[in-house]
């Protein structure tokens, strides 16, 4: 029986072998058995929204960043707000995060998003590629909250999942960046 992950954080574990999940958090927008589709939600690129996606710039900070969602059509871009009403989204996440509808900028009233993230690419994976992953401990599971997707520290979200996760995983928040420096 599938158990979907939609809503969940995926904390890369420090054992994760793909340099595109590196201290990676997640967030599994949909996941179903054809597969998942993500967000990276701490990799900010050093691109401002106004500059790269002006038409979407009226839905974030003058300065806020664009951020590379994952390794999957880096040219793709992907809005995630927190709505007001969940039902002006084009797709919930959990919540009421969702995606902003392609035509944001004109069908969407500003006062509708509290907040918004700007994303360039995803993260996907094939039918039981996710799974797989799971099982053989590459990534955490931890509940997402809203905050997660829209932080002002997202340096510091690798830290923060892992905490909240609890028990041993916890103590890996401890961690030093590079342990050969120990």
């Amino acid at each position: 029986m599938h158990r979907s992950l939609q809503g969940r954080l995926l904390v890369a574990a420090p054992t994760l072998g793909d340099p595109n999940f590196a201290g990676a958090v997640v967030l599994i927008a949909e996941h179903s058995t054809e597969g998942a589709m993500g967000l990276v939600l701490n990799r900010p690129l050093e691109v401002t929204v106004a500059a790269a996606v002006p038409v979407l710039s009226c839905f974030v900070t003058d300065e806020a960043s664009v951020f590379a969602g994952g390794p999957v059509q880096p040219e793709a871009v992907m809005a995630l707000g927190d709505f007001v009403d969940s039902d002006e989204a084009a797709a919930i996440a959990f919540a009421n995060v969702g995606f902003l509808p392609a035509d944001a900028d004109v069908s969407l009233h500003r006062q509708s998003v509290v907040r918004a993230r700007v994303f360039a690419g995803y993260a996907g994976w094939g039918a039981g590629q996710l799974d797989d992953e799971l099982a053989e401990e590459a990534w955490f599971e931890v509940a997402a909250e809203s905050d997660d997707c829209f932080t002002d520290d997202p340096g510091r979200l690798w830290r923060t999942a892992l905490r909240r996760h609890g028990g041993l995983v916890a103590m890996l928040a401890l961690r030093p960046d590079d342990p050969t420096l120990n």
